[in-house]
């Protein structure tokens, strides 16, 4: 596991950086989970992170607490919409890593249109 990426070995959130088009840095801070050295986090279509990085996939991300409190360093990353295949396999590690808190979230939740970002370090 490269250095950028085992600081969030072990984490629950992480502060993703997105880029509004007149270059304002918006922060963040989500659930997410780690397969085979690529960061992956659930979405709703109708969200400004979703938004901008359609825009502009740099992104910087550091793990975080749940208000968004870094608990480590920024790494420049890029981000792009999951496939079929790595979404579906991103939904399963989510409902494994979060339990009930997930379930009840997507419950809550229904009704709207969900993807899965790929975050891939040291691209951005």
């Amino acid at each position: 596991m490269s250095s950028g990426l085992s600081q969030f070995a072990g984490q629950k959130y992480l502060n993703i950086e997105t880029y509004r088009k007149n270059g304002e840095a918006v922060r963040t801070p989500v659930w997410f989970v780690e397969s085979d050295g690529i960061l992956y986090v659930r979405t709703s279509e109708d969200t400004g992170k979703y938004k901008r990085i359609r825009n502009n996939p740099k992104v910087q991300v550091m793990p975080c607490n749940s208000r968004g409190r870094p608990k480590g360093a920024w790494v420049k990353a890029e981000a792009k919409i999951a496939g079929k295949d790595d979404s579906e396999r991103a939904f399963n590690l989510l409902a494994q890593k979060y339990g009930i808190m997930y379930k009840m979230m997507r419950a809550f939740l229904r009704g709207r249109d969900y993807v899965v970002l790929e975050i891939r370090l040291g691209e951005g």
